[in-house]
């Protein structure tokens, strides 16, 4: 196991009827003016906005507002919120929604405490050293931003998707309602359940040796997911399996499955390239990319991976190693496909033509992408392609 620090300071409000704590905890953590950072109307049409509106008026909270923030969140919104905070002296982040809208409001949090320009933080010539408070009401479980230090945002001139990370950017509070999760249609639901698996696995792979305590956390949040996600498809008002499906989401990004150990994070990143050309659902993207990752780098170290069919899949070993990681990537994508995502860029509208594009963007800036295999330009276009043709 690595040395590591371990810092998670946000407090959460989780339940039914949590949202209408949203005014007081505002202000027990220093909001006056807020900037309530929005999507579209979902939030209006369940009445979440009204009731925000409510509590905050009722705890004397002066509220701006920025809707419109869109799934792979844009940089022009964020230079939009930005400058409405430094207009408007806001001194509080209050995002309401997902992942999408959580990330949008960290960079503009970022952003409005800089002089400068705030893709400077996303693409490293600067570091994020303070930013304004944030606190979320979620709405999607799938990103785990409302619990973790990182952002990621689509830059629209170049169309570089990447992210920043800081320990200011972790939400003072977050508000987990389950309920709010109930009226997703099934794919985005599913997208979510992906994602968080995804988040998982990007910290589970890993050459690490003894970590024994951060596996077995990492194959309980796997088991969580492959138990309640065809649960939630099947009824979307099960509120308890919605309640372990949002916690899951939470612990899967908040780091605390990936403490003592080098992470992976090589489909996300070949995956943001996807999403960030096609506009493609970021969960959907990932059970494209994820599957083919794991067929690539079988022959290349299946150590981590027979461990996976193992002990998260139940697979019996079999006469090789590869032959049990296959079984359990099989498993894997068995289980992708019951829930209703895809599996091959046909299916999600990409286009092989467009992975020497891709693959220069990921690598624009160093030689390699991920650690549990260390990839080359050749090796993610390999992915790339067994993603498009279903051939390695």
């Amino acid at each position: 196991m690595e040395n590591f620090t371990f810092y998670a300071p946000t407090y959460f409000d989780f339940g039914k009827g949590a949202e209408e704590h949203v005014g007081t905890l505002v202000r027990r953590f220093g909001g006056s003016k807020v900037l309530l950072h929005y999507g579209g109307g979902s939030i209006k049409k369940s009445g979440l906005y009204d009731t925000v509106k409510r509590c905050l008026k009722e705890e004397n909270i002066d509220v701006v507002e920025l809707g419109g923030v869109k799934p792979n969140p844009r940089s022009g919104l964020v230079y939009e919120g930005i400058e409405l905070c430094k207009k408007e002296g806001v001194d509080f982040v209050l995002a309401v929604g997902g992942g999408s809208t959580i990330d949008s409001s960290k960079a503009i949090a970022a952003g409005a405490c800089y002089d400068g320009d705030f893709w400077d933080f996303y693409c490293k010539k600067a570091s994020i050293e303070k930013a304004l408070p944030v606190g979320t009401i979620l709405t999607i479980a799938a990103a785990g931003s409302e619990g973790s230090m990182n952002t990621v945002i689509t830059h629209e001139e170049t169309g570089i998707k990447t992210g920043a990370a800081s320990e200011v950017l972790r939400p003072r509070f977050s508000i987990l309602n389950p309920e709010f999760t109930c009226t997703l249609p099934p794919y985005q639901t599913a997208a979510g359940a992906t994602d968080i698996m995804i988040h998982v696995c990007e910290r589970y792979f890993s050459n690490t040796t003894e970590v024994e305590v951060t596996d077995r956390l990492c194959e309980a949040l796997l088991k969580t997911i492959i138990h309640e996600a065809p649960r939630v498809i099947e009824n979307p008002n099960h509120y308890e399996a919605r309640a372990n499906i949002m916690w899951a989401g939470m612990l899967a990004h908040n780091n605390v499955c990936g403490v003592g150990r080098v992470q992976d994070w090589a489909s996300h990143h070949i995956e943001h390239e996807l999403s960030a050309l096609y506009d493609v659902t970021h969960g959907a993207g990932l059970a494209v990319i994820a599957p083919a990752w794991m067929r690539y780098v079988l022959k290349i170290n299946p150590h981590k991976l027979v461990q996976f069919a193992e002990r998260v899949w139940d697979i019996e070993p079999q006469a090789t190693e590869e032959e049990t990681a296959l079984k359990g990537i099989e498993a894997f994508e068995s289980f992708l496909k019951s829930i209703g995502m895809p599996l091959t860029f046909d299916e999600i509208g990409a286009d092989e033509k467009d992975a020497e594009l891709m693959t220069g963007k990921l690598l624009r800036s160093k030689p390699t992408e991920g650690n549990y295999v260390k990839l080359t330009a050749d090796d993610v276009m390999k992915i790339y392609h067994y993603a498009a043709t279903g051939e390695m």
